[in-house]
């Protein structure tokens, strides 16, 4: 028998114990912000389905905003500018310019660099890369990892990351070290997953949904029968599980759906009424793509939905000047930002920002009004030169071409048979 003091101290430790297994079993247990229940396929949504950043994908309109908004990030330009005076310029020469628009890392383009980061961040709430620095501290490289890699820690006001794949030895990040991109809802250490938060059930019902389907034509489009026998059926129950799994093995399924049909002893065959338009299955599958989409702000025409109207006006230009602006600019401006201060701190000299004009390209109409305008066409004042929109097409640079040229159009009475006259003063650049 134990003592007094021992029992009391194994009853304490118990109790301790005891407490640390209700809170694993009654909080989810984080690791740098990670549900781990999530890698276990254990947070279900109503329908019973799991949902993860994995599961997600299965669905066409998870898959479809995510690949809709991490390439048109990868597709707009990003260069790099400088400080001058009240205005800026494009340098072209800068290291960083090759990095975020070529190659960030050995194994990857910058176009799959941008696509990852944001699709992290969108399905798991966090992109993240580690700044691969020279002996000078400069930046040479991006290395992105992957979200389940890294735990983050808060210590004050820093955060830490720690990084350990499972194959190679652990290893602990500095925050100046690290390019952290988190989602909306971002609470100091991590930001928060749009299929963990927002819309869970929603994917969860597609998923069921899409199984659901599968299973439906696979079963030849017919739900469900019943045989009917006027004198009884087998008064056995591994009789009647015999006659069911015959029927079943024989013509329910695809590629027994025309077969003849052969029932003995007076049996009759009834199907159950009820189809894919009675159990709504089409309808459903139409509000879950843009339920998601709406946890996404993806308009739903832009991943094929288009049974509904949008508001954000008729044409390419208006829909991607929309999207651009609603969608795509919260998760740009929060990328400038992490850069600007992680690759230049405190800098007054250079700084990144999207060229989003960059998603304009390929309608030639939208172009030409917009270049006419920048140019100084009529009813505009002009903000661009020649050789400036040239170098937007990749065009060699003119003589003459890097002066402003303003156009006012004078006023003329109306009916005049003449076409009005057009003052057209030239300036230099830098006086501009």
């Amino acid at each position: 028998m134990f003592g007094f003091g021992k029992r009391k101290q194994l009853e304490s430790e118990l109790a301790e114990l005891r407490t640390q297994i209700a809170d694993i079993n009654n909080k989810s247990i984080e690791f740098g912000g990670l549900d781990w229940s999530e890698f276990y396929g254990a947070v279900a949504s109503s329908s019973g389905i799991a949902v993860t950043a994995e599961t997600a994908k299965r669905s066409t309109a998870v898959y479809a905003c995510t690949s809709l908004i991490a390439g048109a990030v990868a597709l707009l330009p990003f260069p790099v500018y400088q400080r001058i005076a009240d205005a800026r310029e494009v340098v072209d020469n800068h290291p960083v310019y090759w990095l975020l628009n070529e190659q960030p890392f050995a194994t990857l383009t910058s176009a799959a660099f941008w696509e990852w980061m944001v699709a992290s961040m969108l399905l798991r709430g966090d992109g993240i890369a580690r700044i691969v620095r020279n002996a000078q501290f400069q930046p040479i490289g991006f290395e992105p990892l992957q979200r389940n890699w890294v735990a983050i820690t808060r210590v004050g006001a820093q955060l830490q990351y720690y990084v350990s794949d499972g194959i190679n030895p652990s290893y602990g990040l500095d925050q100046s070290d690290v390019l952290h991109f988190p989602g909306f809802g971002f609470n100091g250490w991590h930001g928060e997953s749009v299929i963990q938060h927002a819309a869970k059930q929603a994917i969860g019902t597609a998923l069921a949904a899409d199984e659901y389907s599968g299973e439906f034509f696979a079963n030849g489009s017919n739900p469900s029968s019943v045989i009917e026998y006027p004198a009884g059926v087998a008064p056995t129950t591994e009789q009647q599980d015999r006659l069911r799994d015959s029927y079943t093995e024989k013509y329910t399924g695809s590629g027994n759906r025309h077969k003849p049909l052969l029932l003995l002893n007076g049996g009759q065959l009834k199907a159950v009424t009820m189809t894919a338009a009675d159990s709504q299955l089409l309808e459903t599958r139409k509000f879950q793509i843009v339920d998601i989409a709406r946890a996404f702000k993806v308009p739903p025409h832009m991943i094929g939905e288009t049974s509904a109207s949008t508001s954000w006006g008729s044409g390419i230009e208006q829909m991607s000047l929309g999207f651009v602006r609603y969608t795509l600019g919260p998760h740009l401006r929060r990328i400038e930002q992490e850069l600007n201060r992680k690759l230049w701190p405190r800098s007054t000299k250079y700084f990144v920002e999207f060229n989003r004009d960059g998603l304009l390209a390929g309608d030639s109409k939208a172009e030409a009004e917009y270049f006419g305008k920048a140019l100084g066409g009529p009813g505009s004042q002009g903000w661009m030169t020649i050789n400036e929109a040239r170098k937007i097409k990749n065009l060699p640079p003119v003589l003459g071409g890097d002066k402003l040229r303003f156009a006012a159009q004078q006023p003329t009475k109306p009916g005049s048979p003449n076409e009005p006259d057009s003052t057209v003063s030239e300036q230099s650049e830098n006086a501009a």
